[in-house]
């Protein structure tokens, strides 16, 4: 037996079973329409360009940086009128959802989440050695009333969710938080495109809100998130984080770009009118569009194929996000690109469904 072989051995059970995280394909090159991982489609604010440069001089990168983001934290408590000391950085908010498992949830215990919605739950509750489950959505999206699972160790709920883009409101949240034992996570990773978040619940200790600065502050490649919480749980994940989870030009760019409020709510203002013109134009050729309160749509065709449309889109250079889960059928997640995107997506999307008479 050689090396490799026998490291392979050794390898924990649960991770040789688990399928595990797929992300989105990430072309690096040619001329493609990449309306599949829901990236903004503008630049992030000038100043964190200038923030960047500032922490490419002097000792900036020879020296570890701040291992809690004290001036991230400062800013984006005045942003969020949140404690500052109630917030817990993280590389991405993929890092935020981990650190949750770790502290919450034993091996052995129980992460449960509506469905369909974010499937990294899952893949986090295998890496944990703990069990997960699903709770099906209503017809309209809403929450099952009584919820049928309290007894979860953490419950995850994306709001507004993917893929469908549809939000839950407070009272709903507020109605399952009293229903459930353990704690409530409100991933709220497209919250500044939806018309509420559940910050004042984060704010009065009701739950854990994560976030990314992935989507509306259009910083996907700096990896940057953060999970607001009462000072007191804050200080306990701080334990279960790595040491220096955020390097020091993620730091820079993230507290340049949440103190740019005015550039990021004219981006997401942009976002908002091609979106709607995007369900528009969707319905217009026959494709049933969930109303969307996230800078996607989740668009659909009953009784009809969606693969064939996916895959000749791809073969056009242009990427939309193919997802089916089981008693929801299949449909295609488009991001909401720039106007000339979304047009060439539209037109392509047209021409296919009209040549092949799908």
């Amino acid at each position: 037996m050689n090396v490799v072989d026998s490291l392979f051995d050794y390898l924990r059970p649960s991770v040789r079973a688990m399928a595990g995280y797929a992300p989105g394909e990430q072309p690096r090159q040619g001329d493609i329409v990449k309306l599949n991982t829901n990236e903004n489609p503008y630049p992030p604010s000038p100043k964190v360009f200038e923030a960047v440069r500032d922490a490419l001089t002097g000792d900036r990168l020879r020296k570890y940086p701040d291992p809690v983001g004290t001036a991230f934290r400062r800013a984006a408590g005045r942003v969020l009128d949140v404690d500052p000391d109630g917030i817990v950085i993280g590389n991405g908010s993929d890092d935020i959802l981990t650190i949750l498992t770790r502290a919450f949830v034993p091996a052995g215990g129980l992460i449960v989440s509506p469905t369909p919605s974010y499937i990294l739950y899952r893949t986090l509750a295998e890496l944990q050695g703990a069990r997960f489950a699903t709770v099906p959505f209503t017809a309209d999206w809403a929450l099952p009333d009584p919820w049928p699972l309290p007894e979860a160790n953490l419950t995850a709920l994306a709001n507004p969710n993917s893929p469908s883009g549809t939000f839950v409101g407070l009272a709903e949240i507020e109605r399952l938080v009293a229903q459930v034992r353990g704690p409530v996570l409100v991933d709220e990773a497209y919250a500044d495109f939806a018309e509420a978040d559940a910050i004042p619940l984060a704010r009065a200790g009701k739950v854990i809100v994560s976030r990314t600065l992935s989507k509306s502050y259009a910083l996907a490649g700096i990896r940057f998130g953060y999970a607001v919480t009462t000072p007191e749980t804050a200080e306990q994940l701080v334990k279960v984080k790595d040491s220096y989870n955020c390097d020091a030009l993620s730091l820079a760019a993230a507290t340049a770009a949440i103190e740019d409020q005015d550039h990021m709510l004219e981006m997401r203002s942009r976002v908002l009118a091609t979106r709607a013109r995007l369900a528009t134009a969707l319905a217009g050729l026959d494709f049933a569009v969930t109303p969307s309160q996230a800078n996607f749509v989740w668009a659909r065709r009953e009784g009809r194929p969606l693969k064939p449309i996916f895959e000749e889109l791809k073969r056009r250079n242009i990427l939309v996000r193919f997802m089916a889960y089981e008693g929801y059928g299949d449909g295609l997640r488009v991001s909401v690109g720039t106007d000339a995107e979304v047009d060439r997506f539209l037109n392509e999307t047209a021409s296919i469904v009209s040549s092949r008479g799908l």
